[in-house]
């Protein structure tokens, strides 16, 4: 057997490769940033030929740095940003429209038709999604309507759907058609229950079941590679997950209880609940996770939709910073932001508003705010919409997490860290190795080939590396809490 587990993480902003060894260590990475297209306001779309380009590039990348050859491969594991919806054709495996990524809002009006149409409560009773452009069905039936022919083929099986893992799949196989429980939670057409394709979905979407993957375990042989120039034929793809179920099996949250918030473009936070589906009636997501041997179990999800991305704007939009790693040291040049809030909604806000149409504020400038102001309310921006999921996730499930894992880029910034340990009075812990998203894809494919046992044995792999206590008084936790609630109200009153 070789020597690494190659994970492929193929985000919303880039591609990365790692190489992991038997020990759970990073060998080797490598990463490209990936080209984003607007279209239109509102639209987000990636191609799917760069996407494929990129993956290997970076695979050979991983090897040289690693000194590796193809052949110390042992198993492959994927993780992908969800939600992103592809379209193309089966034998040739051209696409046939570039991807429309999860944050697009292009099929705002599909949702809207459908919840006029009373559809909206059997959408949420089989799947525990609500109806909103960010999941995958909507884009699906919107590609289906637009490309000329595509609905045509996709009824032969011609013309074939699939998220950014099936995408990866069916290039590296040769054309195996397959998606995980994980990645087909998120697209509207999962009966989480049967845990298969639902008929009555699928026709009100329009989409025929003929045009969708396989459904397969998270941990287990999927496909092997095939007539590929950078690995040899018959190397298994063993591991599949959506990056945030991925994230969460990477920092061994298999038990029910046990949660992680990925702090990246958007924060993602999981609750693992086990076997135990529990339904959210306040805006909450039902999905579907991975137990200690990567087989299916269930979490309560809540999306941020605009997380590490408001450090991005207020670089790049606003000039308040020259690097995102700068914010910490500009945001501690003040020591409270003096009843300034920013409610970065520019896409609407997710968990648990579903606000489509709202929009973002900066709230309660006076003439003494300054750049640090903003910049350090932009940071609790993003601890505050995580602490309402948790809120609710403990207020819903009964349980909620006595410590909150935490990883993705914006997890190096110590003070919003200790925010957010503040803001849900819970330790915070980041891990020695915050790339927990490409190691639950290496810890699925290495339990399938037996590199690993079970998800005991992975819990001493990646310890923590630092906890942050709560530190804020009660009344002063208090005090914030009412007023980004009201900074929020004001946001939807605007919207």
């Amino acid at each position: 057997m070789g020597r690494y587990i190659l994970a492929l993480d193929q985000g919303t902003t880039g591609t990365r490769a790692c190489l992991v060894t038997e020990d759970g260590a990073i060998h080797a990475r490598a990463y490209q940033e990936l080209r984003q297209y607007y279209p239109r306001a509102g639209w987000v779309e990636h191609d799917g030929e760069e996407i494929w380009r990129q993956t290997q590039t970076v695979i050979q990348q991983a090897l040289a740095e690693a000194e590796a050859a193809p052949d110390d491969i042992a198993a492959i594991g994927i993780t992908n940003q969800r939600e992103t919806t592809l379209l193309w054709d089966r034998r040739t495996g051209r696409p046939l429209h570039r991807a429309i990524v999860w944050q697009c809002r292009r099929t705002a009006e599909i949702c809207a038709e459908l919840k006029a149409g009373g559809q909206e409560a059997t959408f949420r009773r089989k799947t525990g999604l609500v109806l909103d452009p960010y999941f995958s069905g909507t884009k699906m039936r919107w590609l289906l309507e637009e490309v000329e022919g595509a609905r045509d083929a996709a009824e032969r099986g011609e013309v074939i759907f699939g998220t950014i893992d099936s995408w990866l799949i069916h290039r590296l196989s040769g054309g195996k058609h397959v998606t995980d429980y994980t990645n087909a939670s998120r697209t509207l057409l999962l009966d989480l229950e049967r845990l298969d394709w639902d008929e009555e979905l699928l026709a009100l979407l329009g989409v025929p079941r003929a045009s969708l993957p396989e459904i397969v375990r998270s941990s287990g042989v999927a496909a092997e590679t095939r007539g590929l120039e950078v690995l040899p034929d018959g190397v298994p793809i063993a591991g599949i997950a959506g990056d945030q179920q991925a994230a969460l099996f990477g920092q061994v949250c298999v038990a029910a209880g046990e949660a992680k918030n990925t702090y990246g473009t958007g924060c993602f936070l999981l609750l693992n609940t086990g076997p135990e589906l529990v339904r959210s009636e306040r805006g909450l997501l039902t999905t579907v996770a991975c137990d200690g041997s990567g087989g299916p179990c269930y979490a309560l999800e809540g999306s941020v939709f605009v997380g590490g991305a408001v450090i991005q704007w207020l670089r790049d939009e606003l000039g308040l910073l020259n690097t995102s790693a700068e914010s910490e040291q500009v945001a501690q040049e003040v020591e409270d932001t003096e009843g300034v809030y920013v409610v970065p909604a520019f896409v609407g806000l997710g968990a648990p508003y579903w606000a489509a149409e709202a929009r973002g504020a900066i709230l309660g400038l006076t003439r003494g705010a300054g750049r640090a102001h903003i910049v350090r309310a932009a940071l609790e921006a993003i601890a505050f919409q995580s602490g309402e999921i948790v809120k609710l996730m403990e207020a819903e499930s009964g349980r909620g997490p006595e410590v909150l894992r935490a990883d993705g880029g914006a997890c190096h910034n110590d003070l919003l860290m200790q925010m957010q340990a503040d803001l849900i009075q819970r330790p915070v812990e980041r891990p020695r190795e915050v790339e927990s998203t490409a190691l639950g894809a290496a810890y699925l494919a290495g339990l399938a080939v037996g590199v690993w046992r079970d998800g005991e044995q992975l819990r001493g792999l990646n310890p923590a590396g630092m906890r942050f206590e709560p530190q804020l008084d009660a009344d002063r936790v208090r005090e914030k809490w009412e007023g980004w609630k009201k900074a929020v109200a004001r946001v939807l009153w605007e919207g």
